[in-house]
């Protein structure tokens, strides 16, 4: 059995991500190869105003962003559970986009960094 490269399952990782946008009407990043360094990994959470307003929680693994929607935002109480399902994967480059999705294309609506930083595994 062959084995794969980080490049090539990154790619296969994006294929979802590629398939629900148009790149040349959206300003989101396109599926391109990781920058992520190996050294510490990184957490994004995103406001997003789409259809209904939600808050993105992504997690970097594999050199992708693993994300999460978060219908009701983040809670600072602990004991508090929020619904999370899992969406595709965005590419590594998701993590610093604030911007507009124009109306009509995948999660058309406004996007801005909400908070970020560091996690361990």
């Amino acid at each position: 059995m062959a084995t794969r490269s980080p490049e090539s399952r990154e790619k296969e990782a994006l294929a979802t991500y590629e398939l629900k946008r148009d790149f040349s009407r959206t300003p989101e990043p396109g599926p391109t190869p990781s920058e992520a360094t190996g050294d510490d990994l990184v957490f994004v959470v995103q406001q997003h105003a789409a259809r209904r307003m939600h808050w993105d929680f992504r997690l970097e693994a594999d050199g992708v962003l693993k994300s999460w929607p978060l219908p009701k935002g983040p809670s600072l109480d602990p004991s508090v559970k929020r619904l999370a399902v899992m969406t595709e994967d965005h590419p590594f480059e998701y993590r610093n986009f604030e911007g507009v999705i124009p109306k009509g294309q995948y999660g058309g609506g406004q996007v801005i960094l909400w908070d970020e930083g560091t996690y361990t595994p």
